[in-house]
């Protein structure tokens, strides 16, 4: 008996059959069967079907004589099923890799609940990936079981089949089925949620819906949008035939008339002519089921006010809809003139503030689009609190929220605020690790030092003009005027001053100064190489390791993986994680930080949320200062991120995974090869990427020589003092000496010449 019964309806999806069949054949996961039924589609799925059936035994195929439609082509598959748990996959739609492992272990880890909810991810015809946007609800419905009456959140997801695995004994048991028509999927999932004794979450995008151009059933004009008033008699009908569930009627009278509101809203499902009648059949419908008062002459359940429009008539809601979109347009008109306003009275202002004095004490400080004190701006910020008190430190932070997470005593003002516009025109100092926004004008003697955000491996700013993928959504020319601004320049190595300097061609002036966010990096290698414990297993990381729930004595393989140019959205998984988290050993420690633009994405939901939660790996993505995620680690393993060059301060091993170099370097384009220059052993498959980690080959001798070179070449000017460096020598104006460190370039090998080479 296999683990999942996967059914796959199949109607004119021809296009898209192989690709959903072999989403479900090539899961690692193999414990399963496929029943796909053929709704006598009149394309070339049959012989789709067929095909898949004679190479793969798990496949069995159901040829039905007439067409029946979504709900009973899934019916017709339902008798087949020899599967533990059911599953209903739409044959335009793919499970997502390793979802069917990601669900056994889930229902182990449950003990086989009657549901088990997963999460998905709509795929748009152009290319754009997201993810549901109630997926917080999975994550909040914690480890164990539960019902719907104890957590009534999980009926706010959408209500639809296929995302969802059912243990097929709580099926057969109430003999659920679903009914023709269009929504079917609403009276077999109100039941099966409100019955389940036991349901469990999976907080894992399982399963990647299709949005098509064309073609999406719900998405054609028809009377057949007038099957939903059927479909919620159906689970009206349910709901009376079973007492103890009666306490729902008023959520499901709710639901009733917010989904078909929202049909009635949408312009594409009804034709013209049957608007109307649409309405008066949901009015009518809505009356008859709202639920009566009380026993012992309560009052009933109030309307809420979204739906009090279906006590009127039709005229009515035309008229309210007419209202709410003028409404809407006043509204964003009037923002347009506030905003226009707003400018205007700032450029009044403007002249007035040119004329205060510069606060040569004031510097107003900036990080990664204004999110925090972190980065190089904070480290600055701490060391001139630290050696110079007297001056005065402002942070603009983007939101609420984010200022509430700043540390006590950090004075802050928010973007765009009045206080924002006045701080900004009296500093003298403005120290960011991005471009300040184009509104802020530099005034004359205001000084504007810019750290960036590490040394580069990939093409930036005017160097992107030749990489049209790349600089997609990026004006460059924009950036360049604002860049314009700069007044100073961190580098912490030759490499980068010549890298900025071509990239930004501004009138700035390049500053040896190092890295001030490296400073802590640099001391904790100095303190490990005085202990004599240099090298992999320094835990100068404590106090993080133990926040992070990792075991003492672990040796702990920090991931860090960039993101990708070549795919709209730039994730890719180019390893998997708990593969790689088994085969490292039970005294390793596995921990992932993704590149920050990754970190809201769909990325986490693809498993790495899942197996942080189990335990099996630890994700720091949250973690905001990465210096302490780094301090916390042994090793790194990364592809091609700028984190290697910080880390290289530690001088801890390094293993570079390159298995899609050369896509890599050809969509955003590389200021050298770092295969051939790198700070470690490189890995161009996961095989190789295994052995040198069971072999201990990643900690060899051959792995501290690349380093040392390595670090020669791109520590050049990390010497734990730079953010002193930069209060004494930019904000204080005294001197102080360069890094004693040699500059001198270390040269590339032959076969990997520096675009920045000296000619």
């Amino acid at each position: 008996m296999p683990r999942f019964s996967i059914i796959v309806p199949c109607f004119k999806v021809q296009g898209f059959l192989r690709e959903c069949l072999d989403s479900v054949l090539e899961q690692s996961y193999r414990d399963l069967e496929v029943i796909a039924v053929d709704d006598r589609s009149p394309d070339g799925c049959g012989a789709i079907l067929d095909e898949y059936a004679d190479r793969d035994d798990r496949v069995r195929v159901l040829h039905l004589p007439e067409n029946v439609g979504l709900g009973r082509a899934r019916n017709a598959g339902l008798p087949h099923a020899n599967g533990d748990h059911l599953l209903f996959l739409d044959s335009d739609d793919t499970l997502t890799p390793g979802a069917l492992r990601a669900m056994a272990d889930r229902l182990d880890e449950t003990g086989d609940p009657d549901v088990l909810v997963f999460d998905y991810a709509r795929t748009h015809w152009w290319g754009g990936t997201r993810r549901n946007a109630l997926a917080q609800v999975l994550a909040d419905c914690g480890d164990g079981t539960f019902t719907a009456a104890e957590r009534p959140e999980i009926l706010d997801l959408l209500m639809v089949v296929w995302n969802k695995a059912y243990r097929r004994g709580f099926v057969e048991e109430n003999g659920f089925r679903f009914p023709p028509g269009y929504y079917e999927d609403t009276p077999w999932t109100f039941p099966v949620m409100l019955s389940a004794e036991r349901i469990a979450t999976l907080d894992r995008i399982c399963l990647y819906y299709r949005q098509r151009r064309q073609g999406n059933i719900l998405s054609t004009t028809s009377r057949k949008h007038f099957d939903v008033h059927d479909q919620y008699e159906r689970v009206f009908a349910f709901v009376d035939s079973r007492p103890e569930l009666a306490g729902w009627r008023p959520y499901l009278h709710r639901k009733m008339g917010e989904h078909c509101l929202d049909i009635l809203a949408k312009p594409d499902r009804l034709p013209p002519s049957d608007r109307g009648e649409f309405f008066r059949r949901t009015a009518e419908m809505f009356r008859a089921r709202r639920p009566g008062p009380e026993p012992g002459g309560g009052p009933g359940e109030p309307v809420p006010a979204g739906l009090r429009v279906l006590e009127g008539g039709y005229a009515a809601y035309r008229i309210s809809r007419l209202a709410g979109r003028a409404g809407r347009e006043i509204a964003r008109r009037g923002g347009q003139v506030r905003g226009a306003a707003g400018a205007r009275v700032r450029r009044g202002l403007a002249p007035v503030r040119a004329r205060r004095p510069l606060d040569p004490g004031l510097v107003v400080y900036s990080a990664f689009s204004h999110r925090g004190v972190l980065g190089d701006p904070g480290a600055v910020y701490r060391k001139a609190r630290e050696i110079a008190p007297q001056l005065r430190g402002v942070w603009v932070v983007r939101d609420e929220e984010t200022a509430a997470r700043l540390p006590d005593g950090v004075e802050h003002v928010l973007l765009g605020s009045p206080a924002y516009h006045r701080l900004t025109a009296r500093a003298g100092f403005f120290v960011n690790n991005v471009n300040w926004p184009g509104a802020l004008v530099k005034r004359p003697g205001s000084v504007h030092v810019h750290t960036h955000q590490g040394t580069p491996l990939k093409y930036m700013a005017a160097d992107l003009l030749d990489k049209p993928g790349a600089r997609y959504g990026v004006d460059v020319p924009q950036m360049l005027r604002r860049a314009d601004r700069w007044d100073y320049s961190l580098v912490a190595n030759p490499h980068s001053e010549l890298v900025w300097e071509r990239a930004y061609p501004c009138h700035f002036t390049s500053v040896r100064t190092g890295s001030p966010r490296n400073d802590v990096l640099v001391h904790a290698a100095a303190r490990a190489a005085a202990d004599g414990r240099a090298g992999p297993g320094v835990d100068t990381g404590a106090e993080v390791r133990a926040r992070l729930g990792i075991p003492a004595g672990h040796t702990v393989v920090l991931y860090a993986p960039t993101r990708r140019d070549y795919r709209r959205g730039g994730h890719v998984d180019r390893i998997d994680l708990a593969r790689f988290a088994a085969d490292l050993g039970a005294d390793h420690t596995l921990v992932v930080r993704l590149h920050p633009s990754l970190a809201t994405g769909p990325a986490r939901g693809l498993g790495l949320s899942e197996l942080h939660r189990r335990g099996i790996l630890v994700d720091a993505t949250d973690e905001p200062h990465v210096e302490d995620v780094m301090l916390a680690s042994d090793v790194l393993v990364t592809d091609y991120s700028a984190l290697m060059f910080d880390y290289a301060n530690l001088d801890r091993p390094v293993v570079v995974h390159a298995d899609d170099w050369g896509a890599y370097a050809a969509s955003r384009g590389a200021y050298f090869d770092i295969t051939a220059e790198a700070p470690g052993h490189v890995s161009r498959s996961y095989r190789e990427l295994a052995r040198l980690f069971s072999s201990g080959d990643w900690r060899d001798e051959e792995s501290a020589r690349l380093r040392a070179v390595f670090r020669r070449r791109f520590c050049a000017f990390d010497d734990g003092r730079a953010a002193e460096r930069v209060v004494r020598t930019l904000l204080l104006g005294e001197p102080m000496p360069e890094p004693e460190r040699a500059p001198a370039r270390v040269p590339g090998p032959a076969t990997a010449p520096d675009l920045l080479a000296s000619t």
